[in-house]
């Protein structure tokens, strides 16, 4: 449905999707607070996803515990006994501490149960980032498993000396760690180690090979690798890797 242009079904969608994230991590900080209660022998009344003032939603006891979801969604609570933020009950309070109960625990158990909320949000927050590295983070490719070696795509590059099949090993004596790191290693180099058909070859590169990489670039001058390459970027049945500063390919 379109109203004033607005797209209220997606809307509708997106505010769901916000509110259950909210949800998620609303029920994950409390938890942080209720199993950290219950590790110390506290006493947890409740455990509630929203704020539940004179009705709840939906509401289950089980043990000591009442499970449950409120209906105003400005966040959510655990109400441990003895805890005079969660109870108000300050008659309670005047009564000698039970052993179940929050103000009857050492000091730095009270503590830990105080920051189980926000210890909870760190790890979630470290396992949330963690997947979108593994998912979405930069893909790095080590030098060691380039086992066809590298392929020249750029004119210049086969002046200074290196060929179809070169396996870097090395440059200014330094071990080239990744793929993507090639080409910029090679313009701030000074030599190259490297094995071709099975020898090892040490050259000595241009003093101004930055000068000479831009008045290539200027000219257009680019070696094409004969080796045929299919429309999904594949040489050999394998991936192939650009690195576009040097004209690199693996």
């Amino acid at each position: 449905m379109f109203l004033l242009k607005i797209d209220w079904g997606g809307v509708g969608v997106q505010a769901g999707q916000l509110l259950l994230a909210l949800s998620i991590l609303i029920i994950l900080h409390e938890f942080g607070h209720y199993i950290t209660a219950r590790w110390f022998g506290c006493r947890v009344e409740k455990f509630f996803l929203f704020f539940d003032p004179w009705f709840a939603l939906v509401k289950k006891k089980v043990g000591d515990t009442i499970y449950g979801i409120g209906w105003l969604p400005l966040g959510g609570y655990v109400k441990i006994s003895g805890m005079i933020d969660e109870s108000m009950d300050k008659e309670a309070m005047k009564q000698p501490a039970k052993p179940y109960e929050f103000r009857s625990k050492p000091a730095w158990q009270r503590l830990i149960i105080m920051l189980g909320g926000i210890i909870m949000n760190v790890l979630v927050a470290f396992v949330v980032y963690a997947f979108v590295l593994m998912i979405w983070g930069e893909r790095r490719t080590p030098m060691n498993t380039v086992k066809e070696g590298i392929w020249i795509r750029d004119s210049l590059m086969y002046e200074i000396g290196l060929r179809n099949g070169d396996q870097i090993k090395a440059i200014n004596g330094e071990p080239v760690t990744y793929f993507e790191r090639l080409g910029a290693d090679v313009i701030m180099g000074k030599n190259i180690d490297l094995v071709r058909d099975g020898k090892e070859v040490h050259l000595e590169l241009p003093t101004r090979l930055i000068g000479m990489l831009v008045e290539n670039k200027k000219e257009k001058k680019v070696f094409v690798s004969p080796t045929p390459v299919d429309n999904r970027g594949r040489i050999f049945g394998k991936r192939l890797f650009l690195c576009e500063c040097c004209g690199f390919t693996t």
